[in-house]
């Protein structure tokens, strides 16, 4: 994946990266590992999430973890149109919108937003644009 980080001053940082995607616990839930940049260069991230189909809720409950950077979310995670949309909040308080657009068979696009309050514009803070490389 090739990722982009937009932050506050207006800088721009770029890494590539990989994320892998499985289902676990008996096809219960989708697990996926997320690290940039690419291995074997050291890690700047390296986490996991954990989504589990909720049909009272017709959505999933999402649990995001970065041990590395003591980064974690819970979110709630729903079908919008043919994108995919989780909120909540993460380990700074802050409210978090990650969306998955633009998905194939073989791509995606993934988008970070994060605000202080419902008053506030989404702020975008990181881009994912990743591609299948193996079947």
């Amino acid at each position: 994946m090739d990722t982009v980080h937009y932050l506050d001053d207006g800088t721009i940082q770029k890494w590539d990266g990989e994320c892998h995607f499985g289902w676990v616990l008996e096809g219960r839930a989708i697990q996926d590992v997320w690290i940039r940049p690419k291995r074997p260069a050291p890690s700047t991230m390296y986490g996991t999430t954990l989504r589990i189909f909720d049909p009272g809720i017709d959505g999933w409950h999402i649990i995001w973890n970065d041990p590395l950077n003591r980064d974690y979310s819970r979110q709630i995670g729903r079908a919008e149109g043919k994108d995919i949309v989780q909120f909540g909040i993460d380990s700074r308080g802050l409210k978090t919108r990650w969306r998955f657009t633009e998905i194939t068979a073989n791509s995606f696009h993934w988008i970070g937003e994060e605000r202080s309050s419902d008053s506030d514009p989404w702020q975008i803070t990181y881009e994912h644009l990743a591609r299948r490389t193996k079947p």
